[in-house]
């Protein structure tokens, strides 16, 4: 039976500025999409299974044949099994190495691709699934807000894909350097736009661009994680995890540093889709909006979103939690604005998290490379304290991996304060520093966006 997907916010009722979406779409048309048309996010109407002893058979095989189970599993009556063999092939021909630091404890490194961020994983395979989906002689034109690696990601992924054009907004104070550069500098089909404000305010531009009809004629699509697209190759991972390392079935404790919610929310899916998650440890930065809800029940978003070292998930009101909700029988709206609360208790029982204060990230970066000699960005290190609390709080050893989502080298300065090292660049990011370009300046302002959109996005190829 074919999935279909919904929005989060099809059950509101008088809401002003919200006319619920009620029906249905494809996959196809939930990517070329991004948002649904009530400013909600898609959602699939049934979640597949997939039988332990199929993953475990992939112990030891490449990593693309992991995705190719998982993208049947979701896609194979809107994609030939061609297509999706190709997809993925072309889309991870690089590395994932799962790097064993202390007992029972591994460290996924998931800054081996192109751009040298997690994201690579989902922009990769959504730019490939994008090509496919394009209406013959039309462009696409994707919006992306960034707090610092989906963006370069994305933009990376999609640079020189014929009729696709990719806008990509940064908060203008709040990426290191080395990310700035990264994104200002992709070229060809693919413009930075850095925004005077905070990455919140990017993501809410990027949000009112969707709702609003009079754009509707440029063919808007996201790369952020409100697109489905970006969710799927997530779930990827965790799944990959698990069938290297686990033995017999056991369960298994993964701690993923959460700003958007996206990558936590892979893991959610990989375990509703079968995978013995024991827990789903969610530690953010300061912005603790998350950890606050599930201690007291009360959801309050955090405005403006705090600035930290982890920057990539400053995020004062993570646009997925309308899809943890969702799952957990709640409505939270892109305002922050609570519906329907979900069931806590369910929450609680296979989720943790904890807000690591910017002392404790910089503390926990020293102690991993003193102990272990193992050099762990702020992201990563905001991951560890986070599972170091869980398993210490509930003296719980049960196999664990945490997620390092960007390559060290991206944040030199803080490791070279904090460490007193240089770390070695990797190639894809040495390219970078040999690139030219500039961003366009923008204010937070709706008008002047949809301005400078207006002015600037084709609609035929």
């Amino acid at each position: 039976m074919s999935i279909r997907y919904y929005s989060t916010n099809r059950n509101l009722e008088n809401v002003a500025g919200i006319s619920p979406f009620r029906g249905s779409v494809s996959f196809k048309e939930a990517l070329l999409a991004g948002q649904a048309p009530d400013e909600g996010l898609f959602m699939p109407d049934s979640i597949p299974r997939l039988s332990l002893a199929d993953i475990q058979k992939l112990k030891g095989e490449p990593y693309w044949k992991m995705a190719l189970l998982v993208a049947r599993a979701f896609l194979s009556d809107e994609f030939s099994a061609e297509i999706l063999e190709n997809v993925v092939r072309d889309a991870y021909n690089f590395p994932v190495p799962l790097e064993g630091v202390c007992p029972r404890v591994y460290l996924m490194r998931l800054d081996q691709g192109p751009t040298a961020s997690f994201k690579d994983f989902a922009a990769r395979m959504m730019a490939r699934l994008m090509s496919h989906c394009r209406p013959q002689g039309e462009r696409i034109n994707i919006l992306v807000a960034t707090s610092g690696d989906t963006g370069s990601a994305a933009g990376e992924a999609f640079k020189g894909v014929a009729g696709i054009d990719v806008i990509i907004l940064y908060p203008e104070k709040e990426v290191s350097p080395r990310q700035k550069k990264q994104l200002d500098t992709i070229g060809k089909n693919v413009r930075a736009l850095s925004v005077d404000g905070k990455f919140d305010d990017c993501q809410n531009l990027v949000k009112q661009a969707f709702a609003d009809k009079e754009m509707k004629r440029f063919n808007l699509s996201s790369a952020n994680s409100i697109n489905f697209g970006r969710i799927l190759p997530q779930i990827v991972y965790y799944i990959y995890a698990y069938a290297q390392l686990a033995q017999g079935g056991e369960e298994i404790i993964f701690s993923v540093p959460s700003g958007n919610f996206g990558n936590a929310l892979g893991c959610e899916f990989a375990r509703r889709m079968g995978l013995p998650v024991a827990k789903l440890v969610m530690p953010t930065n300061e912005n603790d909006e998350f950890p606050v809800f599930l201690e007291t029940g009360k959801y309050k978003k955090v405005s403006p979103s705090r600035a930290c070292i982890s920057n990539a998930m400053n995020v004062g009101h993570p646009s997925n939690l309308a899809r943890f909700f969702e799952l957990y029988g709640g409505t939270v709206d892109r305002s922050g604005n609570v519906h329907r609360y979900p069931d806590l208790e369910k929450m609680r029982k296979h989720i943790y998290s904890v807000s690591i204060s910017e002392r404790l990230t910089r503390e926990t970066m020293i102690e991993i490379y003193e102990s272990y000699k193992v050099i762990l960005e702020q992201h990563g290190a905001v991951g560890w304290a986070g599972l170091k609390s869980y398993r210490e709080k509930n003296a719980d050893k049960k196999l664990s991996v945490c997620l390092e989502t960007a390559h060290p080298a991206k944040f030199p300065e803080e490791i070279q304060k904090l460490l007193g090292l240089t770390v070695d660049v990797p190639q894809s990011l040495k390219d970078i520093d040999r690139r030219h370009g500039n961003a366009v300046n923008m204010t937070k302002n709706y008008v002047d966006l949809k301005k400078y959109l207006q002015e600037n996005l084709k609609i035929k190829e």
